[in-house]
């Protein structure tokens, strides 16, 4: 169902912004600054990445997806075509690489972008102001 705010109309979905790495509030290319590094904070509207808590969560989970979906194809292609051990040398590492890369990249953007959308923050009580 389309979206009628005016802050959001005409701007890419989730998955759009995700596998571009845009920025949550301006749209702009401007996520990332390494393959799966945040860049501190956005060229264009200076959001500041570095208040989101993504965490770790992804790179375990994604890659041990990967890693099974991977292992179980080059199983599956050991015992029906039985290549010589190069041939998943070159086959299986370039697209294990690819893959948890392009994985990480969308999984950690989308996480930023939930984040920035549902205004999620660490949860903060009156106490621990007076106890620092």
């Amino acid at each position: 169902m389309p979206s009628d705010n005016p802050i959001t109309k005409g701007q890419p979905g989730s998955t759009a912004a995700a596998l571009f790495g845009c920025c949550p509030r301006c749209n702009e290319r401007t996520l990332f600054e390494g393959p799966v590094k945040f860049a501190p904070r956005c060229a264009k509207c200076e959001l500041d990445f570095s208040t989101f808590n993504v965490g770790d969560g992804p790179a375990g989970f994604l890659t041990l997806i990967i890693g099974a979906l991977i292992t179980g194809l080059a199983l599956w292609l050991e015992v029906s075509v039985k290549p010589p051990f190069w041939v998943h040398i070159i086959l299986w590492v370039p697209l294990t690489t690819g893959a948890v890369v392009l994985g990480l990249r969308m999984a950690k953007a989308a996480l930023l972008q939930a984040e920035y959308h549902q205004r999620a923050g660490e949860a903060r009580n009156s106490s621990e102001s007076d106890d620092i």
